[in-house]
C-alpha cells in the first residue's frame, strides 16, 4: 500500500471513528486506540506495519512535551509547589512503590518492576482535563487538586523517558562502558539546551518574527523542537526530555503562545497518528486468550490508585465527597505510559509481549473512566463541592482579559488593569512593539490575534473580556469575526479608527466601541471653548449636548453607512439638527435670565 493509501486509511478511520467516541462520552484518545485497533494487524488488516508507523508518530509525543514545557512557567509552578509536589509526588510515588512491587512478585527484573510501576502510576492528562472540563470541576477543589497530581505527573515523566535507557544499559555497562561518561554526556547536552536556548532561541525568534512571513516563524518552531529532540538522541536518551526543557525555556518568552498555536495543529495531527499505532499494536488476540488475567490487571489497577489517591486526597484535607471524586478521576493509566513502555521495549527493559500486554490494561483501564464517572455521580448525589483555597491549590493559567494590539491605545488599557492586579494576556503582531514594551517590563507576547490556534494559546475560552485595539482596520475586522464566531461568550470592546470602521465592526455583532480619538477631541474642543470666553459650566454643557448627538448618530446612521449618497444627506441634516439644538438651549437660557435675572445680577441686587 503507498503512503498516500495509507494516509487516506488514517484519515478516515480518525474522521469515522472519534466523533462516535466523544459523543458516547469516551474521549478522543479511546477513539484513535479503537480507531488504530480496526485497521490494525489484529483487526482488519488494512494496515499492517504499527512499528513503523510509531516511529515517525513519536514526534507527535515530542511536540505534546514541549508544548507542556512551555505551559510550565517556573515562577507559577513556585506558586503552588505544596500541592503538586507535596501531593503529586506522593501518589506518584506510592502508587509507583506499590505497582511496582507487584510486578516484583509476578517475576519481573528489579529495572522492569520499576519501569512498570511507576508508569501505571501516572494518568491520562488529556483525558482527566477534558472530562473534568466537560463536567465544569476544574473550579472545584478536586478538580484542582487532580490538576497538580497530573501538573506532577507531567513532569515526572520527563525523567523517567530520560532513564529508562540507562536502566538497560546494564549490559553495555558491564562490558566495559563508563556510567560517569555517560552522565557526563547527559548533563553536557542538557547544559548545551539550556544556554542555547537563553542566548540564542529568542534573539533567533526575534529575527524572524521581524520579517513578518508566518510560514518561517512555523518552521523555526519546529526547527527548534526537532533540533533539541536530535541533541538528546544522538546521546542516546529521550529525544521528549530535549523538547520539554526548550519549551520551559521558552515559558516566559514573547513568543510562548505563537510558538504553542503554530506547534498545535502538528501535535494534534501526530498525537493522532501516535495513538492510533498504538492502537494497531493492540493485541485482542491476546484480550481473547487471557481475558480474565488482563481483567484482574485492570482491576488491580484501578482499585490501587483509587484507595491510595483516596487516602492522601483525605490526608491533604479533602473531604470524604471530594477525596472520592478525585480518586474516581485519576484511576487509569495514561498515555505516556504508552510512550515509557516503547522506549523500555527499545532499550532491552521488557519483552514485547510484555509491552502489549501492559498497552491493553492501560488502554481498558481508560475504557472504564466514564463507568467509575457514572458511579461516583451515583455516589455524590445531592454532594456540594469544596471550593478550592487560591493559595492551596492554584488553577490553569486563566486570564479574565485579552487584549489584542497593544499601542498606544491598548497599552492605556493594560496599564489600568495591572494597576488593579487584573491579569489579562496582550497580544501584538508587531514583534519591533512586543521587543519595546518588554523593554520597559510590559507583559506581552507576540502574535496575530485573528488566528483561531494563537486565540486557544492565550486561553481565550477562558476569558471573560476581550479587547479589541488593533491599530490596522483589516486586521481588526478579521480578528472580531474569529472571537465572535469561536468565542461567543467573550464581551468585546473595541476601538474603532473612524465611523466606518465602527459601522463595519457593528456589522460583526459587536456594539460595545470607543472611536480612538473621539473623546480626548471632545476634551480639546472644551479648552477650545474655556479658551474664548465660554464659562465651565457651558463648555462642559456644549460639549456633552454634541458627544450624546453624535454616538445617537452613529447607530441610527448605522443601517445606511453603505449609501454614500445617503450617509451624505444624513451628515447635513444632522449637522443642521445639532445647530438647531444649540439655538433652543440658547434661547431656553435667555428666557430664564429674564425670569430669575442673570448670577451678575443677583450678585449687584444683593
Amino acid at each position: 500500500m503507498d503512503m498516500l493509501t495509507q494516509a487516506a486509511v488514517f484519515f478516515a478511520a480518525a474522521v469515522i471513528v472519534v466523533p462516535i467516541f466523544r459523543k458516547l462520552g469516551l474521549g478522543a484518545v479511546l477513539g484513535y486506540l479503537a480507531a488504530g485497533a480496526l485497521i490494525g494487524p489484529f483487526g482488519l488488516k488494512l494496515i499492517n506495519d504499527a512499528p513503523a508507523i510509531m516511529h515517525f508518530a513519536e514526534f507527535g509525543v515530542v511536540l505534546l512535551l514541549f508544548i507542556i514545557g512551555l505551559e510550565l512557567q517556573p515562577a507559577r509552578l513556585w506558586t503552588f509547589r505544596n500541592t503538586v509536589f507535596g501531593l503529586g509526588g506522593a501518589q506518584v510515588l506510592i502508587s509507583g512503590l506499590i505497582l511496582g512491587g507487584i510486578a516484583f512478585a509476578l517475576g519481573f527484573g528489579t529495572a522492569a518492576a520499576v519501569v512498570i510501576g511507576l508508569s501505571l502510576a501516572l494518568s491520562s492528562t488529556a483525558f482527566v482535563l477534558q472530562t473534568l472540563a466537560e463536567r465544569g470541576e476544574l473550579k472545584d477543589r478536586h478538580g484542582r487538586v487532580a490538576f497538580a497530581i497530573l501538573l506532577f505527573q507531567d513532569i515526572a515523566a520527563i525523567p523517567l523517558l530520560a532513564v529508562v535507557p540507562l536502566l538497560g544499559a546494564g549490559a553495555a555497562v558491564a562490558s566495559g562502558a563508563s556510567v560517569p561518561l555517560t552522565l557526563l554526556k547527559v548533563g553536557g547536552a542538557l547544559a548545551v539546551v539550556v544556554v542555547g536556548g537563553n542566548y540564542l532561541l529568542r534573539p533567533l525568534l526575534r529575527a524572524v518574527a521581524a520579517t513578518r512571513t508566518p510560514e518561517l516563524f512555523t518552521a523555526s518552531a519546529l526547527l527548534i523542537v526537532s533540533g533539541t529532540a536530535l541533541l538528546m538522541n544522538a546521546i542516546g536518551i529521550s529525544m521528549a526530555l530535549g523538547a520539554f526543557l526548550a519549551g520551559m525555556l521558552l515559558a516566559n518568552s514573547e513568543y510562548r503562545h505563537q510558538l504553542e498555536a503554530d506547534i498545535e495543529p502538528f501535535k494534534g495531527l501526530l498525537l493522532g497518528l501516535f495513538f492510533i499505532s498504538v492502537g494497531m499494536a493492540l493485541n485482542l488476540g491476546l484480550l481473547r486468550e487471557s481475558a480474565g488475567a488482563v481483567g484482574l490487571m485492570v482491576a488491580g489497577l484501578i482499585v490501587v490508585k483509587v484507595v491510595v489517591v483516596y487516602g492522601l486526597g483525605r490526608l491533604w484535607g479533602l473531604n470524604h465527597a471530594s477525596a472520592r471524586s478525585l480518586a474516581m478521576a485519576i484511576p487509569q493509566g495514561g498515555e505516556f505510559a504508552f510512550v515509557i513502555f516503547t522506549a523500555a521495549v527499545a532499550a532491552g527493559v521488557m519483552t514485547q509481549d510484555t509491552q502489549e500486554r501492559l498497552v491493553l490494561v492501560v488502554s481498558l483501564s481508560m475504557a472504564a473512566t466514564p463507568a467509575l464517572q457514572l458511579a461516583r455521580d451515583w455516589m455524590t448525589r445531592g454532594f456540594v463541592p469544596e471550593v478550592a483555597e487560591a493559595y492551596n491549590v492554584a488553577p490553569p493559567e486563566e486570564s479574565q482579559v485579552v487584549i489584542a494590539g497593544f499601542g498606544r491605545f491598548g497599552q492605556i488599557v493594560g496599564r489600568i488593569l495591572a494597576a488593579r492586579r487584573i491579569p489579562f494576556v496582550a497580544l501584538d503582531s508587531s514583534a519591533e512593539q512586543v521587543d519595546f514594551v518588554r523593554k520597559f517590563g510590559g507583559e506581552i507576547y507576540y502574535g496575530d490575534a485573528s488566528r483561531l490556534e494563537l486565540l486557544r494559546a492565550a486561553k481565550a475560552d477562558t476569558a471573560k473580556v476581550f479587547v479589541l485595539a488593533i491599530d490596522d482596520v483589516e486586521a481588526s475586522l478579521r480578528t472580531a469575526e474569529t472571537v465572535v464566531t469561536h468565542f461567543p461568550h467573550l464581551k468585546i470592546y473595541a476601538r474603532a479608527r473612524n465611523r466606518q470602521h465602527a459601522h463595519q465592526l457593528m456589522d460583526l455583532g459587536v456594539t460595545m466601541l470607543q472611536r480612538e480619538t473621539f473623546l480626548s477631541s471632545l476634551d480639546l474642543a472644551r479648552e477650545v471653548l474655556l479658551g474664548i470666553g465660554f464659562g465651565p459650566i457651558e463648555a462642559s454643557r456644549t460639549v456633552a449636548t454634541f458627544r450624546d448627538h453624535d454616538q445617537r448618530r452613529l447607530y441610527e446612521h448605522y443601517t445606511h453607512y453603505t449609501d454614500e449618497e445617503k450617509m451624505r444627506s444624513l451628515a447635513k441634516a444632522s449637522a443642521k439638527e445639532l445647530e438647531d439644538l444649540f439655538a433652543r438651549d440658547a434661547a431656553e437660557a435667555v428666557g430664564d435670565e429674564a425670569v430669575v435675572g442673570t448670577p451678575q445680577r443677583k450678585q449687584q441686587a444683593a
